[in-house]
């Protein structure tokens, strides 16, 4: 079955992951995914991940999650989709969210790539706000 919002899909399976305390997740791959695995990485939130672009017909990413050592509750808090295919949100480089306090990051697309909140303050770009982290 195809999905109409592919990225909501790769957030409701981590999510899902995470809530059934499963060490890796498997997710069909596209080029927005890959880049939001590798600042989830970068960022910290996931241990490990692997592309696999000989697997079925696009790809597979295949994510290991993380979780706190002591009290083996998933690192990653929440995750949300803001803009979605129905309600794009757009934001200029000044009014780009900063989530609890910048505890959290925010992904944006923008034209020089998909990054954070932070980085895209930083070089100035603004871009559609995809999704935040926490």
């Amino acid at each position: 079955m195809a999905t109409t919002d592919p990225i909501a899909d790769y957030l409701t399976r981590m999510r899902n992951a995470m809530q059934a305390k499963h060490r890796i997740v498997e997710i069909p791959s596209s080029k927005m995914k890959k880049s939001i695995t590798e600042i989830l990485y970068d960022q910290g939130f996931i241990h490990k991940y692997k592309f696999d672009d000989n697997a079925g017909k696009q790809g597979v990413i295949s994510i290991a999650l993380k979780y706190d050592k002591a009290s083996k509750t998933p690192i990653i808090r929440k995750m949300g989709r803001v803009s979605r295919p129905g309600l794009r949100k757009y934001s200029p480089a000044s009014e780009l969210p900063r989530i609890i306090n910048g505890l959290g990051i925010a992904i944006v697309s923008t034209s020089k790539g998909v990054m954070t909140g932070k980085q895209a303050k930083k070089e100035n770009v603004g871009g559609e706000v995809v999704c935040y982290v926490y």
